[in-house]
This record gives C-alpha cells, sequence and structure tokens, in this order.
C-alpha cells in the first residue's frame, strides 16, 4: 500500500494525512482495534479522555514495539461543564491523560468543545499553550470551533492553533470552517469522515464514483477528504474494514466525480451543534 502522505502543521510537526479514530470503541476493545491499525501501518491514533479508552489505546502503543517517534498521538482534554477550568485543572486533567496512555508526551492536544456558554475556552487555550511550550505535547488544537470561537482566539492568545477537529463529511462539508482555518494556516482534521453510518456510503453518487475507479465507497469519500487537503481518522473495530480504510491511495477523483460529491452537501450536521453544545 502507498505511503501515508503527510500535511506539515504551522509548528513544523509533520502529521500523517490518514491516522486512526477509536471514538465509540469500549476501552477493553480499543487495544485489539488500535494493533490491529497499527499492523495494518496507520501510525496515527485519535483518542480523546470522554472516550473512555486511552488505556487500551495506550496498551497498544505500548505493545506495538514501533518506535514512539514514528507514531502520532491525539488525545483531547473533555473540558466538562461541571468543572471550574482553572489553569491548574487543566494540567491535572492532561496529567491524566498521559497517565493512562502510558506516555511522557502526545503529539497533539486538543480541547474538546468550545463550550461558548461557559466562556472558559481562552483560559483553558492559555495552559494548553504552556503545555505546548513544555514539550509534552508538541502540537496544540481545538475541536469543534465554529469561526466566531477560532477568531476570538485568535484575537486574544498569542498560539495560533495546529488544528481544528470538526464534523465534516461530503453531506456537511464545513466550507466556512475549513476556509477559516486555511487562512491562518490550521489544520482541518475531520470527524464522522464516512457519515457515522447514517447511510453516505449508500447514496447512489458515492456508489457510481466508487464503481468508476474499481474502489468501495468508504475509499472514494476517504479520497475525497485527502484531495481536499483534510486530515482524516475513520473508525473501525472489524479487521477488514481497518484495513480498507488504510488505502484510500492509487487513484484520483477527478473534476467531475469532486463536483458531484460537492453537490451532496446538505448543511445538515448528524453531531451536536458547536454554539449549543454544553451537556
Amino acid at each position: 500500500m502507498s505511503k501515508t502522505p503527510s500535511l506539515t502543521l504551522n509548528n513544523g510537526l509533520d502529521m500523517p494525512q490518514l491516522g486512526f479514530g477509536v471514538w465509540q470503541v469500549p476501552d477493553d476493545e480499543a487495544a485489539r482495534a488500535v494493533s490491529t491499525a497499527l499492523e495494518v501501518g496507520y501510525r496515527s491514533i485519535d483518542t480523546a479522555e470522554i472516550y473512555g479508552n486511552e488505556e487500551g489505546t495506550g496498551k497498544a502503543i505500548g505493545a506495538s514495539g514501533i518506535a514512539r517517534d514514528e507514531l502520532f498521538v491525539t488525545t483531547k482534554l473533555w473540558n466538562a461543564k461541571d468543572v471550574d477550568w482553572t489553569r491548574d485543572a487543566v494540567l491535572r486533567a492532561f496529567d491524566g491523560s498521559l497517565a493512562r496512555l502510558g506516555l511522557d508526551h502526545v503529539d497533539l492536544y486538543l480541547i474538546h468543545w468550545p463550550r461558548p456558554a461557559r466562556d472558559d475556552y481562552l483560559t483553558i487555550w492559555r495552559a494548553f499553550e504552556e503545555i505546548a511550550e513544555s514539550g509534552r505535547a508538541r502540537a496544540v488544537g481545538v475541536s469543534n470551533f465554529q469561526p466566531a470561537q477560532l477568531r476570538r482566539l485568535l484575537d486574544e492568545t498569542s498560539v495560533v492553533p495546529a488544528v481544528n477537529q470538526v464534523e465534516l463529511h461530503p453531506q456537511f462539508q464545513q466550507a466556512e470552517v475549513r476556509a477559516v482555518n486555511a487562512e491562518h494556516g490550521i489544520v482541518t482534521e475531520a470527524w464522522s469522515p464516512l457519515g457515522s453510518g447514517k447511510g453516505l456510503l449508500d447514496v447512489p453518487t458515492v456508489v457510481a464514483i466508487a464503481r468508476k475507479h474499481g474502489r468501495t465507497p468508504a475509499q472514494t469519500v476517504l479520497r475525497w477528504h485527502l484531495q481536499l487537503g483534510n486530515v482524516v481518522i475513520p473508525k473501525s473495530v472489524t479487521p477488514s474494514r481497518i484495513k480498507e480504510n488504510f488505502d484510500p491511495f492509487g487513484f484520483e477523483l477527478d473534476q467531475e466525480d469532486l463536483a458531484a460529491l460537492a453537490a451532496l452537501d446538505s448543511g445538515n450536521r448528524l453531531g451536536s451543534n458547536p454554539d449549543t453544545f454544553d451537556s
């Protein structure tokens, strides 16, 4: 299979453009799924405190025998609404994630949600800046941030997020968010890149383009992401699908394909709205 391409983040760190996500994977299954992904060839793993599977993920990483500098590990701060997110609270949460992962550093640490109703993401971000300065997170970023929240962060703090991880797939293409990210050198990373099993891979347009290229619908959608310049983190616990998702290479969507996929954008989210989410 083709070597996974990388994107260079705004601090000079290289990040694989195709990674493996473990959202909704129970901790006791995460070790097996991550081990399979690493055996297939993935070198970027995306987890989060709230997923409850940092320990299983860390066990797979530790048992893999792969040199740490060959891996790119992402986790996220679950900035729960019932916590007073002071600097010290953020640092404690980060220490907890490192302990569960069994690592002395991560490659990317993200604020999981902006929670604008709480108005504390600037305080959290300033602690993230400190974590980045320490080297215990090689890069820091955000997740689910809308343009207004990003612009406020940029206006009032000193470190530009390296990544903004958002819901993104052909039926919800986030053109404005991607444009703002690009304007400021922030990499767009897609969660639910395959539409969370809600029918995207059965859409006739997707099926027809996949058939045209002799590929699966999942590989076709992942190829779309890569050609847009997104980082993408498909999730599966099925070994055959983990392998399938690691091979969106060796073909290219043409302008007709891209136009057809662009026409699928409904503007409808599958997940929560970042402007109102606070649960």
